[in-house]
């Protein structure tokens, strides 16, 4: 295990959101997640930066409970959210994503229309009486994901319609919908064209206001530009934690500081 000095270096306790202690994922025999502790902050951009299959996507997984839909994943530890433990046999895991929303690597709008794929969490976990505040979540929704203006006028176009990145912000608009508390992103960009991920990132940066965000990035440049907080993941460990400055700058495990000269990758 790692000086948990590295790990928790500028948190501020007052400020965490979600609080990691010891934990483990297995698929099957294999040890993918090994002794992950580590506190996310509230209104913060955290990144995790890693090599591809070093355990940052299946960590993200964990703190909205997607590895239960995952037969041979099992998880051990403790995850709380607002120092409530999210694998509690009493919470439902539907009502956490409804608190814990997600954004995957690829646009994925449903076959619906854009004003139906908003609407779709708000109608489930009841949240409006009737149409008018369906109508008022919706438009909030889609203003929140910067794609309102470029969408008001065809509600009811089918969401497959819309270019890659109007997906992608239609997806953060579906997924905000709900009024989560916390915001994952898993390589949101890595489908999109510069443009869109240049709205994108600017879209997560006006988005840490409201929530806090956890982004898994394969650009090192992503996670400086919009990530106030960085973890560093290699072999399923979490290697070192902390501002993203000084994770990028000052880097104080010799794995990090090889991973972002380029010498591990």
């Amino acid at each position: 295990m790692n000086d948990m000095r590295l790990l928790e270096r500028d948190v501020d306790t007052n400020d965490i959101k979600i609080a990691a202690r010891d934990v483990q994922v297995y698929y099957g025999d294999t040890h993918a997640i090994k002794d992950v502790n580590v506190d996310i902050a509230d209104n913060t951009v955290t990144a995790f930066i890693g090599p591809s299959g070093c355990g940052k996507t299946t960590f993200l997984r964990c703190m909205n409970r997607m590895n239960d839909t995952i037969d041979i994943a099992r998880v051990e530890g403790v995850i709380k959210i607002d120092d409530e433990d999210i694998y509690d046999k009493n919470v439902d895991p539907v009502q956490l994503r409804a608190k814990v929303g997600m954004v995957f690597q690829k646009p994925n709008p449903f076959p619906k229309s854009i004003y139906d794929n908003v609407a779709y969490g708000p109608k489930i976990h009841g949240l409006a009486k009737n149409k008018a505040e369906l109508d008022d979540i919706v438009e909030n929704a889609l203003r929140r994901g910067a794609i309102w203006d470029e969408v008001k006028d065809r509600l009811q176009e089918p969401g497959t319609g819309l270019s890659g990145g109007q997906q992608q912000r239609l997806c953060i608009a579906r997924a905000v919908a709900t009024e989560p508390e916390v915001l994952l992103m898993d390589e949101p960009c890595s489908a999109l064209d510069p443009i869109a991920t240049a709205q994108i990132e600017e879209l997560i940066d006006e988005l840490r206001q409201n929530y806090s965000v956890v982004i898994v990035t394969h650009s090192m440049q992503q996670a400086a530009r919009v990530s106030q907080k960085t973890a560093f993941f290699h072999l399923g460990n979490l290697v070192e934690y902390g501002s993203t400055g000084d994770i990028f700058t000052n880097p104080q495990d010799p794995r990090t500081e090889s991973y972002i000269t380029g010498r591990i990758g």
